[in-house]
């Protein structure tokens, strides 16, 4: 089985990883703009199934042809990218899963399902963590009710310890940080579509030691398709982004001074974008090497079975890994789009068209698969009681 990867850096390299662990995987196809990108990426996994090229994503002739015979495709490129890449594997007929981020970018590519039909594809967006991973737990157990009232999923990123003024230490990419901290979020209220801005919502939640007591917030993006797929099933769904208590205090103030907006301002001479000055000041800042992360996840849903009231919940606590040098953001993240595209290489999601990761991958051959990869995700099921939360 060929298997093949737009992007060379954190989240690529770890579904290499992870594909060359797999018995069934015969080739994976690499290719990144960076030669030398590529280069460090052969010497570190020193294996004859590894192809690389060098080439630009926009370089789509190239492209095409490089991914004929291949059985799956990642894109680990930045999310308004994923356009282009849709149109990429539907040519090449190669099935395609993305790590997105963005969900207008979804919609875009949900315009290209008879395309990809006709050509016998599969394309599945926005898979990670989250979106991705905490969607497909949400709606596994929404399947396991008679009747749902609510979903929250709880995710975040984090050093392991406290760090700076931010309480915060870069565990991806800037741009994608900032992304995720603007415009609105899309949730369910009384089963219908709602949104709300981000950076509002906050709220204590904790864990278990030695991640302790934390904030979670209202941020944009994590709910992907989920509240389309879930209207009138469940009454509430909301998705809040984990921090370190005071972060988004701090980072609300940011947005309230117009440090966030895109649209360019005036600056003597020079008209520049306040996000693109903050990200390019803040970058250097929350950046440190070497740092040691974790990423908790928490999902829970309350509803009615066989006349009881339950809440079904997965918590997951990840670790950066010692032995392989991954990050937890790094194992969470591309461990779960590794594990879909397998899922539709394998034959084991059959339906084709630009499909909702949700709806079609099989939940519990899903979560046993990333608890082999080492992720320890809990499934816990109990009574509620009147007055009861999270």
């Amino acid at each position: 089985m060929r298997m093949a990867i737009l992007g060379a850096g954190q989240q690529g390299s770890a579904c290499v990883l992870d594909w060359l662990r797999q018995p069934d995987v015969t080739s994976v196809l690499v290719v990144d703009s960076d030669a030398d990108r590529l280069a460090a990426l052969e010497r570190r996994f020193q294996d004859g199934r590894i192809e690389t090229l060098a080439s630009d994503v926009g370089d789509d002739a190239r492209i095409v042809s490089a991914l004929r015979g291949a059985h799956a495709l990642v894109s680990a490129v930045p999310y308004f990218l994923n356009i282009g890449v849709t149109k990429t594997a539907i040519a090449a007929g190669v099935h395609l899963v993305d790590m997105g981020g963005n969900t207008d970018v979804v919609f875009q590519q949900r315009s290209l399902d008879e395309e990809a039909k006709a050509a016998g594809v599969g394309v599945i967006p926005d898979q990670g963590l989250a979106p991705g991973l905490a969607c497909i737990l949400a709606a596994h157990a929404v399947r396991s009710f008679d009747e749902v009232d609510s979903v929250k999923m709880r995710v975040g990123g984090l050093p392991q310890h406290p760090r700076g003024s931010l309480s915060y230490a870069l565990v991806f990419s800037m741009h994608g940080l900032i992304n995720e901290y603007v415009g609105e979020a899309v949730v369910l209220e009384n089963g219908e579509i709602a949104r709300k801005p981000t950076l509002t919502g906050i709220e204590p939640i904790r864990f278990s030691e030695p991640v302790g007591r934390c904030e979670a917030a209202v941020t944009s993006g994590g709910t992907s398709t989920l509240p389309w797929t879930l209207r009138g099933r469940v009454r509430q769904l909301d998705y809040k982004t984990v921090r370190y208590p005071g972060h988004w205090g701090r980072f609300a103030f940011l947005k309230s001074m117009g440090l966030l907006e895109s649209d360019p301002v005036r600056v003597g001479r020079l008209s520049v974008s306040p996000r693109e000055v903050l990200a390019s000041v803040l970058e250097p800042r929350l950046t440190v090497p070497d740092v040691r992360d974790l990423v908790v996840l928490r999902v829970s849903v309350v509803g009615r079975k066989n006349g009881r009231t339950l809440r079904r919940r997965f918590d997951l606590l990840d670790y950066f890994d010692e032995k392989t040098g991954l990050t937890a953001m790094m194992r969470t993240t591309a461990f779960p789009a590794s594990e879909t595209a397998l899922l539709l290489a394998r034959g084991q999601i059959a339906e084709r068209g630009v499909l909702a990761a949700e709806s079609v991958v099989p939940g519990d051959a899903y979560v046993r698969s990333l608890r082999v990869r080492g992720m320890r995700l809990r499934d816990s099921e109990t009574v509620v009681r009147e007055s009861e939360d999270d």
